[in-house]
């Protein structure tokens, strides 16, 4: 099963690659940035001072712990299901109060990375062995179709760490109309949403003076001449933030400092780069509470509550299907 699914994904990465590079303006998707290195430049990004997302959403579910708890138990048990789990630091908060309060339920992450779902799994057998537990790898919208099937009781599904920024509107309501799709009443959904604050704190997350965010960005460069034997000279790539407070849309650049020419020997692909010219690999989304309740209702969702850190820098926001 791992094996088809690691076949799969190189045919989509080729598919995504050869279309970005071949389109203009370029661009790569920011899902590619995690393989083994990925996921340890991205830890070491969550615990920059910079990067202010990571510490808001550790102390919204230590201060509200108990208050979620309450939203989310149930007579018979709820499954648990963790969309991007990655090393699941800040969703141990929440399963280590819920075991220490006897609450049934099963934990169920899902992640893109069979790497990072191996680290958890071992993880939570050491540190915290009560929990029920079964991995599900895959890319977020096949692994909805499966959700569907967990019908016997609640589901409360979780979004961590603003994943959804990753997404323009139009592609941040399917995804949660496909989540929606997948739930019925009575079920929840626990999601983390950037908000819109000063642009400098803002572009400071991003832009990081050790350059650990220009390395991760690049790593998609890396990963392409490793898996798809290509001859990026990655040094020749400058990372570039920008941000934009009137539609809270902030994007990640890699600009090419020379012209050159990159050969992508498995795709049989040359691609060519004039000075200055851009890669877009990634957006960043900061929203307010209007548009996060717009995307809801445009994806049959409303806001149940939102729980906020001490600054108003992040919200994670509970929602249930529409009734109407």
């Amino acid at each position: 099963m791992e094996k088809e699914i690691l076949v799969r994904a190189n045919k989509k990465f080729r598919e995504e690659v050869k279309k970005g590079l071949t389109t203009q303006p370029k661009f790569l998707p920011s899902k590619y940035f995690y393989d083994k290195k990925g996921d340890k430049l991205f830890q070491q990004i969550m615990a920059m001072p910079e990067y202010y997302l990571t510490d808001c959403e550790f102390d919204i579910l230590e201060k509200y712990k108990s208050k979620l708890t309450a939203y989310f138990a149930e007579k018979n048990g709820f499954d648990l299901i963790e969309l991007g789990a990655g090393d699941g630091k800040k969703t141990k908060i929440l399963l280590r109060y819920l075991i220490e309060n006897n609450i049934d339920f099963e934990y169920l992450p899902i992640d893109i990375s069979s790497n990072s779902l191996k680290k958890l799994e071992k993880s939570i057998k050491k540190n915290l062995p009560e929990v029920k537990m079964k991995t599900l790898q895959g890319m977020y919208f096949s692994v909805l179709e499966k959700l569907s099937e967990y019908n016997k009781r609640k589901k409360v599904i979780i979004v961590l760490g603003s994943n959804i920024g990753n997404l323009k509107h139009k592609k941040a309501v399917e995804f949660l109309n496909n989540i929606q799709k997948s739930m019925q009443q009575g079920d929840l959904l626990f999601m983390g949403f950037d908000q819109k604050k000063n642009p400098q704190t803002i572009l400071n997350a991003y832009n990081d003076k050790t350059g650990i965010t220009a390395a991760f960005n690049k790593n998609i460069l890396h990963r392409i001449n490793r898996e798809l034997k290509a001859n990026f000279v990655v040094d020749e790539f400058l990372h570039w933030e920008s941000y934009n407070p009137e539609t809270g849309t902030a994007k990640s650049f890699l600009v090419s400092k020379i012209p050159q020419q990159v050969k992508i020997s498995a795709l049989d692909l040359n691609i060519d780069f004039k000075q200055w010219e851009t890669i877009h690999v990634e957006i960043s989304q900061k929203y307010t509470d209007e548009v996060v309740e717009w995307l809801a209702g445009k994806a049959g969702l409303k806001i149940k509550e939102c729980f906020s850190d001490n600054r108003a820098y992040y919200k994670n926001y509970l929602f249930e299907v529409d009734k109407k």
